[in-house]
């Protein structure tokens, strides 16, 4: 059914909103090393930031902090590029993340936990993440991570596989993060892919890039103060 002019007024408020009534908080175009990130590795593997790019070239499980702390309305936009040139870790798959993110264990610093990259290590996080081109680029999904041990929670709108949402090798593709308040939104080359409205919303934690077994190359990381 076409959306009524209200709704579709209401909507171009929306982006409108995010879009422009913005204060930029952070930037990197990544020509002066690691200095705001911290790297976890299940196996060594390269993490490192130059000539504009931020690496990330792992043989297993990778997350990779930004060490500021976010708080309130943010926007979150980076670009990211899955590399498929014969390498060894070249396999187009798991470009994830978590955003506002705390752990359970420690509540009041993040990195107070010591995590060995092993994907298991996050469970007790208390975050939103997203899996695009998870499981050998077979599904798409968004988690509200609980804090709880074994538990996270996967609701069945939130488990795509339509091949539109997974990932394409070499394509540089623009994301865009939304946390404002209760409405948080995950959307890839402007088209929205998660769109959540939380009753009880993280408002304050870090932003890690999350991968396992893959090659990425990360561009124009940015965050923004949504007004």
């Amino acid at each position: 059914m076409p959306l009524c002019k209200a709704a579709l007024l209401g909507l171009f408020t929306l982006v409108a909103a995010h879009s422009q009534t913005a204060r930029l908080l952070y930037s990197d175009e990544f020509q002066h090393g690691l200095k705001r990130w911290s790297a976890e590795l299940e196996r060594p593997g390269v993490v490192e930031a130059r000539g504009g790019v931020l690496h990330i070239d792992v043989p297993a499980g990778a997350t990779v902090w930004f060490r500021p702390e976010l708080r309130g309305r943010v926007r979150i936009e980076y670009e990211a590029t899955l590399i498929q040139h014969g390498g060894p870790n070249d396999r187009v798959s798991d470009l994830n993340c978590f955003w506002m993110a705390t752990d359970a264990r420690s509540p009041a610093d993040l990195f107070a936990t010591l995590r060995s990259g092993k994907f298991a290590d996050y469970n007790q996080l208390r975050a939103y993440y997203v899996g695009q081109g998870g499981n050998g680029n077979t599904t798409t999904r968004f988690r509200r991570y609980i804090g709880d041990a074994e538990l996270r929670p996967l609701l069945p709108e939130h488990d795509l596989s339509a091949p539109e949402l997974l990932l394409q090798a070499n394509v540089p593709q623009k994301i865009r993060i939304i946390a404002d308040g209760a409405h948080i939104q995950y959307a890839r080359d402007g088209k929205v892919l998660f769109d959540y409205q939380d009753a009880a919303p993280y408002t304050h934690g870090r932003f890690g890039l999350r991968t396992t077994f893959s090659h990425l190359e990360i561009r124009h990381f940015r965050v923004y103060r949504l007004r």
